[in-house]
């Protein structure tokens, strides 16, 4: 397979033989920042454009068609228009946090980028905890929501935010115990190690009817986490104007614009890599010669595609369901979704135990 180590490998060397070892790991940790605020800014292009697009095909209309061939450049316009807002901050609100609490949803962002592996030998940090370290970090994202609606001083903008910190800690569990199915059955935390368990067949395939509903739980969970339809009572336009982010505008909403979408792609990265192999072909069993051609599509391409088919369906979810009451979200999760997963979890770990699985 294909792998993308010669490229980092030939950076890192080159850097070594101009500079000194600790300038070297500078300039490497500043290529890296670099590239990562250049996928930002491409996936909130794309991943806006294609939202547009999906809810079109799934409405039965055009969706965006003026700016551009056929409303591709719907995005940029968009861009320029929030870049030459004013960014208005309201007199009775904590400015502080008003101003900071868009940055720190951006932040957490960034730092969930670290452990992923996008391709074969291409991950900014191979983290022996890496699922600890997803799960510890995605729980700091409710602060920056919660600080955004307290510091506003707006009503709408509190009840918002206080809505969703209850849904991000409540859909949490579940999330988290569907997680866990995968490590128990893998026997490691590391995100490398779990894509490297599913060599011979993807943990949804190969882990029979516990793990496909540990995946059925964390597409629910991780959708409400987003704060995506049917699950967006923070922002319920139809109940709280905006929620959390009614009083921004200009830069600092569009950074919550893209703090939300890059979430989201974070999140299907995360359950690509555990639930369909991550980087790795598709493979079945003893199936030499049909596992060697799928070994040449590159590990880049696979890990993308099912990304997007991951992001694909929370899209449909949002066109496809009514938004629920909040006495109802709630409900669906602890009397249904956590008993579910915790049941879940002590089957896989009998499964485990018993090394019932493929």
């Amino acid at each position: 397979m294909w792998s993308l180590a010669n490229i980092t490998n030939s950076i890192h060397e080159a850097l070594n033989n101009q500079f000194s070892a600790g300038w070297a790991l500078f300039f490497e940790m500043l290529m890296a920042g670099i590239a990562v605020i250049s996928l930002f800014a491409i996936l909130g292009l794309v991943l806006v454009l294609m939202e547009r697009k999906v809810s079109a095909w799934m409405q039965i209309r055009l969706g965006p068609n003026r700016v551009g061939p056929k409303g591709m450049l719907q995005s940029f316009a968009d861009t320029l228009k929030l870049l030459v807002k004013e960014g208005l901050t309201p007199g009775g609100a904590d400015k502080f946090l008003f101003n900071f609490a868009p940055v720190l949803a951006i932040i957490v962002a960034m730092l969930l980028m670290a452990p992923i592996a996008f391709a074969k030998d291409f991950q900014l940090w191979n983290l022996n905890i890496g699922v600890l370290y997803v799960s510890a970090i995605s729980s700091v994202s409710v602060i920056s929501i919660l600080m955004a609606g307290w510091a506003s001083n707006n009503k709408y903008s509190l009840m918002g935010a206080m809505r969703s910190g209850a849904q991000i800690v409540s859909y949490e569990l579940s999330a988290g115990l569907a997680i866990l199915s995968v490590v128990v059955l893998t026997g490691s935390l590391s995100l490398n190690d779990i894509i490297l368990s599913q060599q011979n067949g993807w943990w949804i395939f190969k882990g029979h009817l516990p793990v496909l509903i540990a995946f059925v739980l964390f597409m629910i969970a991780v959708t409400a986490e987003t704060n995506r339809a049917p699950f967006d009572l923070a922002e319920a336009e139809s109940e709280l104007t905006a929620g959390f982010h009614t009083e921004y505008s200009g830069m600092k909403f569009a950074l919550f614009f893209l703090a939300e979408y890059v979430n989201v792609f974070i999140v299907c990265c995360i359950g690509a890599t555990l639930f369909l192999g991550g980087w790795m072909p598709f493979h079945i069993g003893n199936w030499q010669q049909f596992n060697h051609i799928m070994d040449y599509i590159p590990s880049s391409i696979w890990f993308m595609g099912k990304t997007f088919f991951l992001i694909f369906l929370i899209m449909w979810f949002r066109w496809t369901f009514p938004r629920l009451r909040i006495d109802q979200l709630l409900t669906l999760e602890w009397k249904y979704l956590l008993p579910i997963g915790m049941i879940n979890l002590l089957v896989v770990a009998a499964m485990a135990i018993g090394g019932w699985h493929f």
